[in-house]
């Protein structure tokens, strides 16, 4: 294979990605080779990563416990860091402490990413002979998860669609009339994204929800980009829909929000049970380190203390989309802080990324394959830590691009 000719196609198609190199702490602004740029393309929703209060429960850790875990957890490697962790992210989730019943209660089992923990929620559950029934502009761990599972009845509907969405369940139920070898009943999973990364759109998860019960499915959500940002307090896609407790699968991500690393799953605990008794991810691989873990307590804590970051999050999204449809750019169907300025072509929105990144702001054009091909756009991502005037430079900034290369008329 020639890897030299596919680097250059790559760049000559505008799909070759120039992956920057940060010398600084994540913040409002960034410092890459050694200039200042305003930081637009973060996940740090909150401005939690290099928050003291994180930094210091890290440093409080490593002096009393050390960085390493030297093990799996499924032998010597969970820390007792780790199980507050994941009591603290089950209570903050929503798990009522009153309820006494094991299948009734609610429990969550922390992983080291949310690209593993989707691999986990999907492949631990799912067999051949089971059915998928998935979102088409689900996250590519998603994708990934159902092939490793290498689920036999697979169903993709079109993207938000209900009446889709019914006509899959019907003809996964003709298939869930047939029992599975073992005689056991097929496991039917609707699964989908809670935020869409790419369009910033939300999943009508009510629906989804009452379709599931009305088919008697199981439904999992992918709530990366929802998890401290939607919902009182960061609670979420459920909490902000008013559903919590309804969904049987939720795996949230910790290294955006949150601020930190790591993933998640929450549901009843036989469930979660279940996972940690069979889930590959965590039986064959160390779980987050003790720094890690011990800043990740304290983020939970700042949200379970405060409604403030969250609040402050959404006054910044709506300033800076109320400003850039003034401006007159298309920012598509976001209700998140993900903010798509559609731009169409691959190589214009390579340029006009740069072009940002010229006049002092960082923002990555996203293209094929993260999104379809002629649907590139640039995503803006605004965080609770960036200031009024942080945000009206950037508007002033994709104003003059947007004229110079005709996005704007």
């Amino acid at each position: 294979m020639d890897f030299e000719t596919i680097i250059l196609e790559l760049k000559n198609q505008g799909l070759y990605n120039d992956i920057k190199t940060i010398e600084s702490p994540q913040g409002a602004y960034l410092t890459i080779r050694g200039e200042k740029k305003l930081n637009l393309c973060s996940n740090n929703y909150l401005g939690l990563a290099s928050h003291p209060r994180l930094v210091r429960a890290a440093r409080e850790a490593i002096e009393k416990y050390g960085v390493g875990t030297g093990s799996v957890r499924a032998l010597s490697g969970t820390h007792a860091l780790h199980i507050e962790l994941e009591e603290r992210l089950a209570k903050f989730k929503g798990a009522d402490p009153l309820r006494q019943s094991f299948s009734e209660a609610r429990a969550a089992l922390v992983l080291q990413g949310g690209y593993v923990a989707n691999l986990a929620a999907i492949q631990t559950l799912l067999g051949k002979e089971d059915v998928v029934i998935s979102d088409e502009l689900n996250h590519a761990s998603i994708i990934d998860a159902i092939r490793l599972a290498q689920v036999g009845n697979k169903f993709i509907y079109k993207h938000n669609d209900m009446a889709d969405l019914r006509v899959k369940l019907e003809e996964a139920a003709a298939v869930r009339k047939t029992p599975r070898a073992d005689g056991q009943e097929r496991v039917v999973l609707i699964v989908t994204d809670g935020v869409f990364s790419m369009d910033g759109d939300l999943a009508p998860l009510p629906e989804i929800v009452a379709l599931a019960k009305e088919y008697g499915c199981m439904t999992m959500v992918d709530d990366a980009h929802g998890e401290g940002v939607l919902g009182e307090h960061g609670r979420g896609i459920t909490h902000h829909f008013g559903i919590s407790g309804e969904v049987d699968i939720e795996v949230g991500t910790l290294s955006k929000a949150f601020g930190v690393m790591g993933g998640f799953i929450t549901g009843k605990k036989p469930l979660i049970e279940f996972y940690r008794q069979k889930a590959r991810q965590f039986l064959f691989s160390n779980g987050l380190s003790i720094p890690d873990t011990a800043a990740l307590i304290e983020s939970v804590k700042i949200l379970e203390e405060s409604d403030e970051l969250v609040k402050r999050l959404w006054e910044r999204v709506r300033f800076l989309k109320e400003g850039l449809l003034k401006i007159g750019f298309d920012c598509g169907a976001s209700k998140s802080p993900i903010t798509p300025l559609m731009i169409g072509e691959e190589v214009l929105a390579r340029d006009f990324s740069g072009r940002l990144y010229e006049e002092g702001v960082y923002a990555t054009a996203i293209k094929f394959p993260m999104v379809a091909k002629g649907r590139a756009r640039i995503r803006l991502m605004p965080s609770a830590i960036h200031e009024e005037h942080d945000l009206e430079f950037a508007l002033s900034v994709c104003e003059k691009v947007g004229k110079e290369l005709k996005v704007l008329s």
